[in-house]
């Protein structure tokens, strides 16, 4: 009976640990998971942005504001899937870019994101805000003094 309650002790002990390892697994692949999400949703937020058309100046400007204000909340969020996200946006455009030429009429929002997605990331990851300062230059006038003998 004793033997019978040790493997039992025995098995039930390996099996947790089987369990964890497996947990381990899964935690891992959602870590890969998103970033390829981020990316796809990125792609997919490209297309909509290309095709979106709006039905007058303020709508389109709400629209652009919203969609600025989901990538500063993704940034300060999470770095990583910010990142991922802003290189499937600029893989997106770029691709965009490639068949678009002259047929296509985008807006001047469209074109102000696009550029930003073309140059701006870059520069914005690498060298991100810093402080304002505010450089004051004191004088001190002292009176000069001299001396002559005339």
């Amino acid at each position: 009976m004793k033997l019978f309650k040790t493997s039992i002790f025995i098995l039930a002990i390996s099996m947790s640990f089987l369990t964890h390892a497996q947990e381990n697994e899964i935690s891992n692949e959602n870590t890969v998971d998103k970033k390829t999400y981020y990316q796809k949703r990125a792609v997919e937020d490209a297309k909509y942005e290309q095709e979106f058309v709006a039905e007058n100046k303020k709508e389109e400007e709400a629209f652009w504001n919203d969609q600025k204000d989901y990538e500063e909340s993704l940034r300060k969020k999470d770095r990583k899937a910010y990142r991922a996200y802003m290189k499937g946006k600029k893989d997106a455009y770029a691709e965009h870019y490639e068949h678009c030429n002259n047929h296509c009429h985008h807006s001047e929002y469209y074109y102000h994101h696009a550029s930003f997605y073309y140059h701006g990331y870059g520069y914005y990851e690498r060298y991100p805000r810093r402080r304002s300062i505010i450089n004051t230059g004191v004088r001190v006038n002292t009176p000069s003094v001299r001396l002559g003998l005339f």
